[in-house]
């Protein structure tokens, strides 16, 4: 469990991430609205690849499996209040996002989450914190 302190979330995204092997829960403090990118998780169990399947199947770095989701797929939520959200293994999330100058964020997650858990695709390049894929979203 930590704090995270973030500033200028404008309401757009480009890049969609998820952690392969664990779960978060997020919520803002003192209740301020933002708003969460999500699609459902697409880790795909390696018994399920068979040859010539039509989905774009993706090996990350660390062995596993994943599709990455269409920009259609991707559904963006208000919240508002004391809500606490949990983002279940593999979810893909963006954000959060706000119109605020900053918020700070309860965040739920090993504090070595994004560096032991999961990794970057980002524009066809790896990089070492998260599986993102490349996206054009605006709210």
């Amino acid at each position: 469990f930590y704090i995270m302190h973030i500033e200028n979330r404008p309401l757009k995204f480009s890049s969609i991430t998820h952690h392969a092997s664990v779960t978060q829960c997020l919520g803002s403090i003192g209740g301020h609205v933002w708003y969460l990118g999500v699609a459902k998780s697409s880790i795909v169990d390696s018994n399920e690849i068979k040859d010539g399947t039509s989905k774009k199947i993706v090996q990350s770095p660390s062995g596993h499996s994943y599709v990455p989701p269409a920009i259609e797929d991707v559904q963006v939520f208000k919240v508002a209040g004391s809500k606490f959200l949990k983002l279940n293994r593999g979810t893909w999330h963006a954000g959060p996002l706000f119109k605020a100058a900053a918020i700070d964020f309860y965040n739920l997650e090993l504090s070595n989450t994004n560096v032991s858990f999961s990794h970057s695709p980002f524009l066809g390049h790896w990089r070492v914190a998260c599986i993102l894929v490349h996206l054009q979203c605006s709210l």
